[in-house]
């Protein structure tokens, strides 16, 4: 079944997720349509395997969905870290108060969605989210792009800040790994009170040691430890 808070209130909520992942690398498990791993029947044993090998929350859903989120919430006795993707371009994760409000009826103790400064579909704010996602009683994470949008989103209430989508928007270059330096200035906006994770291109036990170092709270890394295509060539290219 999913996740069971012992807290009452969403601030103590936020705290126990805090306990539970602090210093500690998360686990992605997601595939998109196409991929040979786009199942969930597959994804949710995948989940399984990485919380044995102690992942202490696992982010899933993508688009894969609320199908995803339910299945691997109900296999697991970590929290869950949920989201949708709609669509592919402009505000797709989790990108509407109803968006959050149907991660969280899956099966969600953290709901990740979009904090850039860009137009949602719903003409949404992201402080509204953050509201949707409190009154259903669980924890929201803000995915962000740039170290402005990590400060908005902190100001709008977010109870986890991440650095998911830099270099996935026009308001940042894409770095060729983590991009440490998006992490750093988040840091100094936000403060040592923010609850930050860094996300995005971690590929090496070094990136994620280097993350922690560099300010994060806690580390996601998926592509580089749940896709056996990515690992297979990684290895084959050493042959070349």
């Amino acid at each position: 079944m999913p996740y069971t808070f012992t807290a009452t209130t969403v601030e103590g909520r936020a705290r126990e997720i805090h306990d539970a992942i602090r210093g500690k690398l998360i686990v992605s498990v997601q595939a998109p349509e196409g991929h040979a791993m786009r199942d969930t029947h597959t994804l949710t044993h995948v989940a399984r395997a990485c919380v044995d090998g102690g992942s202490p929350a696992i982010r899933c859903g993508g688009y894969g969905g609320l199908e995803d989120i339910g299945s691997i919430s109900n296999a697991v006795d970590v929290p869950v870290f949920g989201l949708t993707k709609e669509g592919a371009t402009g505000v797709y994760i989790t990108p509407t108060k109803a968006s959050v409000a149907a991660v969280a009826q899956a099966g969600a103790a953290v709901v990740c969605a979009d904090a850039t400064l860009r137009p949602r579909p719903d003409s949404s704010t992201f402080a509204d989210l953050v509201q949707v996602a409190h009154d259903a009683g669980v924890v929201i994470m803000a995915d962000c792009a740039t170290p402005e949008e990590m400060e908005a989103a902190y100001e709008a209430g977010a109870d986890i800040i991440s650095t998911t989508l830099a270099g996935y928007t026009e308001h940042r270059e894409k770095t060729a790994g983590p991009d440490f330096d998006c992490l750093r200035e988040g840091r100094e906006r936000c403060g040592d009170a923010a609850f930050i994770i860094s996300e995005g291109r971690f590929y090496t036990p070094a990136d994620v040691a280097h993350g922690m170092l560099a300010g994060a709270n806690a580390v996601i890394a998926g592509t580089a430890i749940t896709d056996p295509g990515f690992i297979t060539a990684q290895f084959g290219a050493l042959l070349r």
